[in-house]
């Protein structure tokens, strides 16, 4: 996993494992698409993704109960058997800032909560276009305040979120930075989006499965609303990085947010934070979602486990990620 990018991690390649991953390609296609259609009632599509979760297979030896974090409601994810050690997830959900909930994410966050033997908080952000920038920064801010008033040290938090929520998770960290609160131990991203002015994306990938250009432009308009898409809180990959705390992005090579992965790994170098980005060949969007299922799933948590683990708790790298 070291190279220029951060290299590339191998795929699954047994064949069951190339039959499942065509199968949960076929599905994805067949249903994400359908859901995350431009012009479609938002309510339609909130209630499609919903629906599309329970094809999920959230962990068994994983609790959740509903909480309240800082005053936002949300939901919480432990591990049977927690680590006094192991960090404290806050989890921010994608779907284009427009669509998700705890509720369908819970493969994830249960996942991450087992293999890292933590506990995870998956805030109920509000959503556009009900709320649009910054309703989801000031409520993640929120939530990470309040797990600082329940006693957890920002050196025990970790800041997660996958697709809208990866770079929501690059903009709360550097509202924090902002108004000069300390900051979490590392971030972890998947597939983050974090270029709302869509203007280094091309055509999709052939693989590409669940995103089309309509639909994120659709999102992007109703999350900005009257702001500007530069907005360094909205498109983060254009923000002052510096001082932004260890951070690792993973993605895989056939999803149409590719290009965002690479450019904020390149910019997270040149502010001289440690960044690590892993792309998983023939992967698609947020596919750690199919933890439990696909063997790269499940690998690329075990990853994030490992990175935890080796980030010392004054934010610095103790080991380097070599595969």
């Amino acid at each position: 996993m070291s190279g220029p990018a951060g290299g590339s991690h191998p795929a699954g390649d047994s064949l069951t494992q190339r039959a499942i991953a065509a199968v949960l390609r076929a599905v994805l296609r067949a249903t994400v698409q359908r859901a995350f259609r431009a012009g479609l009632p938002v309510e339609r599509q909130r209630r499609r993704l919903l629906r599309m979760a329970r094809l999920t297979r959230p962990p068994r030896d994983a609790t959740f109960e509903p909480g309240i974090c800082g005053g936002i409601p949300g939901e919480w994810f432990r591990a049977r058997a927690p680590e006094p050690t192991a960090p404290t997830f806050l989890y921010l959900h994608g779907g284009g800032y427009c669509t998700g909930s705890p509720a369908t994410h819970r493969a994830v966050t249960g996942h991450l909560a087992v293999r890292c033997a933590a506990r995870v908080f998956a805030p109920d952000y509000r959503l556009a276009p009900e709320h649009p920038f910054p309703s989801a920064v000031d409520d993640a801010a929120a939530a990470y305040r309040g797990l600082l008033g329940e006693g957890v040290a920002s050196g025990d938090i970790v800041i997660a979120g996958d697709s809208a929520g990866g770079g929501l998770a690059v903009a709360v960290t550097l509202r924090l930075r902002e108004l000069g609160q300390s900051l979490p131990r590392a971030l972890v991203l998947f597939s983050p989006w974090v270029d709302l002015t869509l203007e280094h994306l091309g055509p999709a990938p052939p693989g590409e499965v669940m995103l089309t250009l309509p639909w994120i432009g659709e999102c992007a308009r109703a999350y900005v609303g009257g702001s500007d898409p530069h907005h360094p809180l909205v498109s983060p990959v254009g923000a002052d990085l510096h001082g932004l705390p260890p951070t690792l992005i993973q993605v895989g090579s056939d999803e149409l947010l590719l290009p965002d992965s690479r450019r904020l790994f390149e910019r997270l170098r040149m502010a001289e934070v440690p960044a690590v980005l892993q792309e998983y060949p023939a992967r698609w969007h947020v596919f750690q979602v199919n933890a439990g299922m696909l063997a790269d799933a499940d690998r690329a948590l075990d990853e994030v486990a490992r990175y935890v683990r080796e980030i010392r708790l004054d934010g610095r790298q103790a080991a380097p990620l070599d595969g």
